[in-house]
Parts: structure tokens; C-alpha cells; sequence
């Protein structure tokens, strides 16, 4: 038999034709048993982590780096008092301050446009009462933020990739910063332009006796404008001063964790680091532009924080907070005690 007759038999052959496909099919199959079992050993993992075993508020400071569902919204309102206790020093020493009592509310008010984007409003409000001063003429709006944040990745049971955001909020100066009459307990607002842009993440672990712990980290860096001050203000002048003030940077660090002790109550903690820029006062009073020019430097502070908080949630989309800040160390600061109280509702 010539070669091209064997080649011809060869191709006709219908074993030659049949077993490529044959081989083919057989993978295929192996494939999407693979893929089926993957996808069945993912489900199994859901089952074996449930997310519904606990119900979380949120801690005390941390914000989420989740984002509210699309036409979903989110309120919460918190109430507290900052209570000063004393002042640190330029090296960290602690000296006793006027008592005072910083009563404010804020309230986040967050929409969610996409299941990526939110957008929100923080609206502020406070009453003060100082020891040895006269206490706020009533209680007083403060400033106003607007917020937009854009998750990244989204946590998923059984994957070490965090929830991931990048937000960038916007405080609008709304509250009374100047012209106080020389009442400084007046004063709810810092007058100036802020923009704040935040990094995000929020990670869920689930320890050896199957309750879950769930990790936030926050950071953020502040920087604000230049504000125009007449009188007396809350950075220090009194009436009769035309001048400005250029607040220092700020960066802002917070690590926070949840500990779901059952599914209703949650065990809560933050731990907060601040560093503030210097902030600048120049100007000079209406009574001898000469004499009187004034060039203020605050210097440098940070502030160390921590604030234990109980979580208590009746559903999956309604539950209360109650905790307590505490400044404990830090330089050019003031030592604050702040209990608070907060509920949160998503619908």
C-alpha cells in the first residue's frame, strides 16, 4: 500500500476522527466538574460563615467602609458630651483646665445612589456649659459635611479581600466662629473650609468558637483654608481683632474592632491617633493697629484615644450604641472624657 493510500485509510478511519473529540469532551466535562466543585465548596463555605450570626452597629468612631445598597438609606443619629478634664502640655504633661461640658449631636445622613456610591450629610449641633464662664446663649448649629464615598472591593466569606472605599468629605462652615461677644461658649464652628479625603477598610474574621470579629481601619488626612476673623472667635481673640486664621493639616487614624459576643450583642473598641498641624493667627486690634498687631502659633498637637462601646441590635436593620471616648495622652491637647449614645437605622 502506497504512503498516500495509508494516509488517506489513516483519516478515514473512524476511530482517527473520533477520538480528538472524544478526548476533548472528557476534559470539558473534567473542567466543569472542577468549576461545580469549586463553586459548591465556596456555597459550603457561605454556609459554614454565615454573615446573619451577627447583628453590628458599628463602633463608637470607625466609619464603614461599606456602602448602602442603591435607593437604600442610612440614619444615625449620636448625642454625647466632651467633657474637659485638664490639658496636655507641649511634652505630655497633664495640668488641670477648666471643667466644661461640650454638649453636640451629629447625625449621618447617608443615600445610596449605586451599590458602589453613596453620598451623605453629617449635620452638627452643641450647647456648652463652662465653669467660671458664662454657658452658650442656647444651643447652637455647627458645622455641616457632605460626603461622597466609592467602594472598591467588596468582602466576600472564605476571601482575604477586605471591603475596600475611598471617600472624600467636605465640611462647609456653618456654625458661629466669630463675633461671639466675648462669649466663646458660643462658638460651635471652626469657620473654615475642610476637605478630608478617607481611605477605608473593613475586614470579618471568624474565630475558633465560630463568633465573628469584624476589623476596621480608617485613615485621613484634613486640610483646610484660611478664615477670616472678626472679635473674639474660637481661636483665642477677643472684640475688636480683624485678622485670620490658617488651621493646621490634619492626620487622623483609627483602628477599630467588633466582637459579636451573640448575634444581638456586640462587644466594641476604637483606637484613635490624631496629629494636628500648627494653626496661625495674625491680625491686629482696631485700638492701635501698631501696638496691637498679633501673630499667634498654636504649635503642633496629637492626641492619643480609646473608646470601649456596647453594641445592642434588636433586627438586622435597627440597634443602639453606648460607649465612652477617652484621650489618655498627647501633647497640646485637651485630656476629654465623651460618653455617647447613638442608634442606627437602615432602610
Amino acid at each position: 500500500m502506497s504512503a498516500t493510500r495509508r494516509n488517506l485509510c489513516r483519516f478515514n478511519n473512524p476511530k482517527m476522527i473520533y477520538r480528538p473529540l472524544f478526548l476533548l469532551a472528557i476534559s470539558i466535562v473534567q473542567i466543569c466538574s472542577l468549576q461545580s466543585a469549586c463553586a459548591e465548596d465556596e456555597s459550603l463555605c457561605e454556609v459554614r460563615h454565615p454573615m446573619s450570626d451577627a447583628w453590628f452597629t458599628g463602633p463608637m468612631l470607625a466609619n464603614t467602609a461599606a456602602t448602602a445598597p442603591r435607593g437604600q438609606y442610612l440614619l444615625e443619629p449620636y448625642i454625647y458630651d466632651v467633657i474637659t478634664q485638664g490639658v496636655y502640655g507641649a511634652n505630655g504633661t497633664r495640668r488641670s483646665a477648666p471643667h466644661e461640658n461640650s454638649f453636640g449631636s451629629l447625625t449621618y445622613l447617608i443615600y445610596g445612589l449605586t451599590d458602589r456610591i453613596e453620598v451623605g450629610l453629617i449635620p452638627t449641633a452643641g450647647y456648652s456649659i463652662m465653669s467660671g464662664s458664662p454657658s452658650s446663649s442656647g444651643p447652637g448649629l455647627g458645622d455641616l459635611t457632605v460626603q461622597i464615598q466609592r467602594r472598591i472591593t467588596q468582602f466576600q466569606p472564605c476571601r482575604k479581600v477586605p471591603t475596600i472605599s475611598l471617600a472624600v468629605q467636605q465640611t462647609l462652615p456653618t456654625g458661629q466662629y466669630d463675633r461671639l461677644r466675648n462669649r466663646a461658649t458660643n462658638g460651635f464652628g471652626a469657620g473654615a473650609y475642610t476637605t478630608d479625603p478617607e481611605f477605608l477598610s473593613q475586614m470579618y474574621f471568624w474565630l475558633p468558637n465560630r463568633r465573628i470579629l469584624r476589623v476596621r481601619v480608617n485613615g485621613s488626612y484634613a486640610l483646610s483654608g484660611t478664615v477670616n476673623l472678626h472679635d473674639a472667635s474660637v481661636y483665642g481673640t477677643a472684640t475688636g481683632f480683624r485678622g485670620s486664621a490658617k488651621p493646621g493639616s490634619s492626620l487622623y487614624i483609627d483602628l477599630a474592632a467588633e466582637y459579636s459576643a451573640t448575634r444581638r450583642w456586640v462587644l466594641a473598641l476604637d483606637s484613635t491617633f490624631r496629629n494636628t498641624g500648627n494653626t496661625r493667627v495674625s491680625g491686629y486690634y482696631l485700638q492701635n493697629r501698631t501696638v496691637g498687631a498679633v501673630q499667634t502659633n498654636a504649635g503642633w498637637s496629637d492626641a492619643y484615644g480609646f473608646a470601649p462601646a456596647i453594641e445592642y441590635s434588636w433586627r438586622p436593620w435597627i440597634g443602639v450604641l453606648a460607649g465612652i471616648r477617652f484621650i489618655p495622652a498627647g501633647h497640646n491637647t485637651e485630656a476629654t472624657l465623651s460618653p455617647a449614645l447613638a442608634i442606627n437605622i437602615v432602610h
